[in-house]
């Protein structure tokens, strides 16, 4: 089932292919690269990718196929194709309890706004679909992160302590708040 990507001014949210997950996941990293029709950086996947986000993301677009939309996406640069990161939600909302997102910037990509760019695209089209509230949850050491849900509208709603990550702050944004990537 074919998912549309998410268009920004730069960048392009493309659904993970569960099939480019399966190879990267078996250490098939050209033929995972092949699929995508972009080259991946050298250190990704990292084995936190592997162990923590990768295997999960591939265990639901396994389960729920129709719901992949709301997984875990590539950023690829519009004009260049060039992969700068990854980002996207943690889960279908009734999966997950909500409509999280989560993004990774490539580090030669940093420091030049996709974060933030792919951040407030995600959110609008939660909204678009029906969404009432966006979620992002950080760590309170990762200024980055923090400056980027704070430049695109959340606020601060509480702090929750991951069993993987630790002690996150959680943020939400509403509709009212969103702001147009």
């Amino acid at each position: 089932m074919a998912v549309s990507p998410i268009h920004t001014e730069r960048l392009e949210l493309i659904a993970f292919d569960p099939r480019v997950v399966q190879h990267l996941l078996h250490g098939e990293k050209q033929e995972a690269e092949k699929l995508l029709g972009t080259r991946l950086p050298d250190g990704f996947p990292s084995e936190d990718e592997l162990v923590g986000f990768l295997d999960i993301q591939l265990k639901r677009i396994e389960a729920m196929p129709h719901r992949r939309a709301w997984m875990g996406r590539f950023m690829t640069g519009r004009e260049s194709g060039e992969a700068i990161g990854h980002c996207g939600f943690h889960g279908p909302p009734e999966v997950i309890g909500r409509a999280e997102i989560g993004y990774t910037v490539f580090a030669q990509h940093r420091g030049q706004g996709y974060a933030k760019e792919a951040a407030a695209a995600l959110v609008k089209w939660a909204f678009q679909h029906g969404e009432k509230r966006v979620y992002a949850s950080v760590s309170p050491t990762n200024a980055p992160s923090l400056a980027v849900v704070k430049s695109v509208g959340f606020r601060q709603v509480g702090t929750q302590d991951d069993e993987v990550d630790g002690l996150e702050l959680v943020f939400a944004i509403e509709p009212i708040e969103a702001p147009q990537p």
